[in-house]
């Protein structure tokens, strides 16, 4: 019966019990944890994404005493993902690799020595990670930063790079105060709509510019909500219509900055 009740532990845990023998002779039990076989995106070449990746089947392994096995819910597939599949992007991972850089994920096991987080818990890479596109992670406690639930997925895959990349765009180049307006295209962008979002808290003005293209009369609603100023088409920056627009937008705003 006992050895019953400990493998129907271990199924539960992801993992298997080994026999060991002590000092005295006496055989004992030890836990030994392991994460469940994952899929994963895989390259060992840098080139083409559609002609260097492809999808393996990785096996499981060990969950040591300060690793955390998490299940990975949601990754996106960022630019600068694609450009370290393709060897062009400053920072990358020694090859063999699996692609993706962050995501968010729901903790399924935990080693013994874990302290923080426990299974259940949504976790995110931070700093971000590589190796996001694949099922099941294994890293240690200290790479994983525990979020709320209540988080949308979508948000929480998405919140390392892009709107770090927003608030650093704000603040890292000249000091913006309260009143103050910036002016960026590709307003659209994820890290357009987080700078929208950041500027609106800060009190700082945004003048936005999208490209023409079908519905976007939607998207300047859309800009508008996130807190945006002034949203304008590229074809209503033409040359002879930027001087009228920069002395009514002067009128308007006290200080204009160009990122």
């Amino acid at each position: 019966m006992a050895l019953i009740m400990m493998r129907s532990v271990a199924m539960t845990r992801r993992g298997f019990f080994k026999l060991k023998r002590s000092s005295n002779g006496i055989r004992a039990f030890s836990s030994l944890l392991t994460s469940p076989p994952s899929k994963a995106v895989f390259y060992e070449r840098h080139g083409p994404p559609d002609a260097v990746t492809r999808v393996i089947e990785m096996e499981g392994v060990e969950v040591k005493e300060k690793d955390v096995c998490v299940k990975m819910m949601a990754a996106p597939i960022n630019p600068s993902d694609i450009n370290r599949i393709e060897g062009v992007y400053p920072v990358r991972p020694p090859l063999p690799a699996v692609g993706g850089y962050e995501g968010v994920g729901e903790v399924l096991s935990v080693g013994s020595a874990v302290k923080h987080l426990s299974p259940g818990d949504w976790v995110i890479p931070s700093p971000p990670s590589s190796g996001t596109w694949q099922t099941y992670i294994v890293k240690e406690e200290s790479v994983w930063h525990k979020i709320s639930k209540d988080s949308p997925i979508e948000y929480a895959a998405t919140i390392t790079v892009n709107p770090l990349t927003a608030l650093r765009m704000l603040q890292d180049f000249v000091t913006l105060n309260s009143g103050d307006c910036i002016v960026q295209n590709g307003a659209t962008s994820i890290v357009g709509q987080c700078i929208i979002q950041l500027a609106r808290l800060r009190g700082i003005h945004s003048i936005n510019i999208i490209r023409d293209r079908v519905g976007s009369d939607e998207a300047k609603e859309m800009l508008k909500r996130l807190g945006a100023d002034e949203v304008f088409t590229e074809s209503q920056l033409e040359v002879k219509n930027i001087k009228g627009l920069l002395v009514s937008l002067s009128s308007i705003h006290s200080l204009w900055l160009i990122i």
